[in-house]
């Protein structure tokens, strides 16, 4: 056996023993993530998982409805928010208000400059854990 053939046939084995132990319920595999933004006046979908919809429920507030809910309301999620200039007006994902809420069905974010007032950004990265 050649060089190449072992180094195939260990590729193949690792690949089946890491398949074998990581699986979709895996708890180190995201539940659901989104790439969004608010842009000419519309949510813009631009890629997701696990994500039904987004949708704008005020200036820099959001609610995002997952396609198959999440067991109960103990899942984890982060979001990151691009600046909508390149000037320092900086956007950042904030932790829920308490108007705010975390469903199994959907839930919500907010996007805030940082100064804290909502506002809007052309590109919101939002992944949930579980």
């Amino acid at each position: 056996m050649t060089l190449i053939e072992r180094l195939t046939a260990l590729a193949v084995r690792i690949g089946s023993e890491v398949k074998s132990k990581i699986t979709a319920n895996h708890p180190g595999v995201a539940r659901a993530w989104v790439c969004f933004g608010y842009d000419g006046n519309a949510i813009v979908l631009r890629a997701a998982f696990n994500v039904a919809s987004v949708n704008r429920i005020a200036r820099g507030r959001y609610r995002v409805y997952f396609s198959q809910p999440m067991l109960d309301t103990h899942y984890c999620w982060t979001a990151l928010a691009r600046s909508s200039t390149d000037n320092g007006a900086q956007r950042i994902a904030i932790v829920r208000e308490t108007n705010n809420e975390k469903t199994e069905q959907y839930v919500d974010i907010s996007c805030a400059t940082t100064s804290t007032t909502y506002a809007d950004s052309t590109e919101i990265n939002l992944t949930v854990f579980r």
